[in-house]
């Protein structure tokens, strides 16, 4: 008796050169094939390699043929094909010989080597990509920037052109003592609509400006000067083009190890559509922070306007979390008090 063999197809068995049909299984044990009747009788035995299966054709039988001339067929086509997919092997063996320690140990070293990478290696990276990028890749994301976020997000400004033109003249007097000379930065007025009151800088030195942030203000003009040289801020230190590379270096990352990469890079660095969600780390709005007052009190402004600039938001806003209404500028009180504990220091010196 065969019957601890696993079953991989029911049909009928055909003597050599004989069209006499037997009710049969076809069983699989020990690396053969074994015919057998209802009654676990054996009727062919062969090793696996050297029983062969025709082609399925359609919903026609299969064969299986013995060296000694026999034939198990069967209509159970998806079964045959289940088992020639698995190599010849019966369901069970095959699961069990599907499973290796050592893919477990090369999943782990994925892991692992991704993390060090995501660590180590893709800071060191982005460091070296902003050394080498030449103006014009700046440029060019920047463009892409804008005109992804003109054409999602933001509309024409609603600000009056004499509006406009009072914040821009303040604008020039601050950039005129950053690097590069006021000729680098262009400030943008854009209606943020669902963004609301906010300013964010691009690579090249562009900046835009939201109708919502010049209302929440008001007529502090010095308030916005203050936010508009921490941006300023942003764009001299690289700020904006670390966050986009690291933003594509950990999308490559990610289709490196899914096996697809392409497209989606490009797209990031094309488009940069998600520069404005991006938030900046605690050191890089600190340094913004910093570059704003040093910036103002060149001009001869009001070096803790953004400090102000912070007070009203906690008051018309309730804004005393560690998180501000603006995305990409979190920890309103604790920036606050470092803005005016840096201020102290400029004075002393």
């Amino acid at each position: 008796m065969v019957s601890d063999g696993e079953t991989i197809a029911t049909g009928e068995w055909h003597p050599p050169h004989s069209s006499a049909a037997v009710p049969a299984r076809l069983l699989s044990r020990g690396g053969r094939l074994i015919a057998v009747t209802a009654e676990d009788a054996a009727l062919s035995d062969g090793a696996i390699g050297n029983v062969s299966f025709t082609a399925r054709v359609g919903s026609i039988p299969r064969r299986a043929v013995f060296t000694d001339g026999s034939v198990f067929e069967s209509a159970d086509n998806d079964a045959i094909d289940a088992f020639l997919r698995a190599g010849g092997k019966s369901g069970w063996v095959h699961r069990l010989e599907e499973f290796h320690p050592r893919i477990f140990v090369f999943a782990v070293a994925v892991v692992l080597l991704a993390v060090g990478i995501y660590r180590y290696a893709l800071p060191a990276l982005v460091e070296v990509a902003i050394f080498v990028t030449p103006p014009v890749v700046s440029e060019m994301m920047s463009y892409g920037a804008l005109n992804t976020l003109d054409t999602t997000a933001l509309s024409p400004s609603h600000i009056t052109e004499i509006r406009q033109a009072e914040i821009a003249d303040r604008f020039r007097k601050v950039a005129a003592n950053a690097e590069g000379g006021a000729e680098r930065y262009v400030l943008n007025f854009r209606n943020g609509g669902l963004i609301g009151p906010n300013a964010f800088a691009l690579p090249d030195g562009n900046i835009v400006l939201t109708d919502q942030l010049i209302e929440l203000v008001g007529g502090h003009d010095e308030m916005i000067t203050g936010v508009l040289a921490h941006e300023i801020g942003h764009v001299e230190y690289k700020h904006s083009l670390r966050q986009l590379y690291r933003a594509a270096g950990i999308a490559g990352l990610v289709m490196l190890i899914a096996g697809d990469i392409g497209s989606g890079v490009e797209d990031i660095l094309t488009q940069g559509g998600g520069l404005l969600a991006l938030s900046y780390s605690r050191s890089a709005e600190a340094e913004a922070d910093r570059r704003s007052v040093e910036l103002m009190r060149k001009a001869g402004m009001d070096p803790v306007a953004i400090a102000r600039f912070f007070d009203l938001l906690e008051a018309k806003l309730g804004d005393h979390s560690r998180t501000s209404m603006l995305s990409t500028h979190p920890g309103t009180p604790e920036r606050k008090q470092a803005i005016l504990d840096y201020v102290e220091v400029l004075r002393r010196d």
